[in-house]
């Protein structure tokens, strides 16, 4: 269809669970799209956005996140069950119970970032999401992050000497603050070519329809779906 890679911007944060299901229904989709168009390229891009922004650098315990956001373990088991069998649908098996702490994901996202430079960002969500979601990896441990970035491809020993300064800190916190600027309010959000915009983990038939109109579209981002 184009000469020109087909860009899709990701917008997540990685403790959002809709964000590791859309993740996997871009997937997908993806494989979908290269039937159709084998010859067109396709760079994802993912960028930083904080759901919980205000926990500390060592986060907190996952039963007093979830009484404090959905007032107890029963009222969260209630609102996950709905997450939980959309992401059967995805192919993800979740386990919440396994997760033992909510993380600031600041670090997270460095790590996204640093992935980035090697060309292994998206090894790098998959590892976050899975670790995180599938295994209850703490997010918020320099260890298992530096372990998380040794299976996306990253030398572990590298991910440790990053994590132990600031590098991209502010990077980060910025980006975080565009994203909400230009009115990202929930996540995933994916813009399609930058043209393009979609919310939410919407099922790969949507997806596929958003990359064809977004080869179509005028330059100025629009709300697909």
């Amino acid at each position: 269809m184009s000469s020109e890679p087909i860009t899709i911007d990701i917008i997540s944060d990685v403790v959002c669970p809709w964000c590791f299901i859309g993740k996997r229904n871009l997937e997908s989709a993806l494989r979908a799209w290269r039937e159709q168009h084998p010859e067109d390229a396709v760079q994802v891009r993912w960028h930083p956005f904080q759901l919980n922004p205000d926990l500390p650098a060592q986060g907190m315990t996952r039963r007093q996140y979830l009484e404090r956001k959905f007032g107890g373990p029963e009222r969260a088991k209630e609102i996950y069950a709905r997450v939980e069998a959309a992401g059967r649908r995805a192919g993800i098996e979740f386990d919440f119970a396994a997760i033992a702490v909510q993380p600031n994901t600041v670090d997270a996202h460095r790590l996204m970032h640093l992935a980035a430079q090697h060309e292994h960002q998206d090894e790098m969500a998959e590892a976050l999401f899975s670790g995180y979601f599938l295994e209850g990896a703490n997010l918020a441990d320099a260890g298992a992050l530096a372990a998380l970035a040794q299976r996306a491809g990253l030398p572990a020993a590298q991910a440790r000497e990053y994590l132990a300064g600031g590098a991209d800190r502010d990077l980060i916190e910025e980006q975080d603050r565009r994203a909400h600027a230009i009115g990202v309010e929930g996540v995933p959000f994916f813009i399609f070519n930058q043209r393009v915009a979609l919310s939410g983990a919407q099922p790969p038939e949507v997806m596929v329809r958003t990359m064809e109109q977004s080869a179509q579209a005028p330059a100025a981002v629009q709300q697909g779906g």
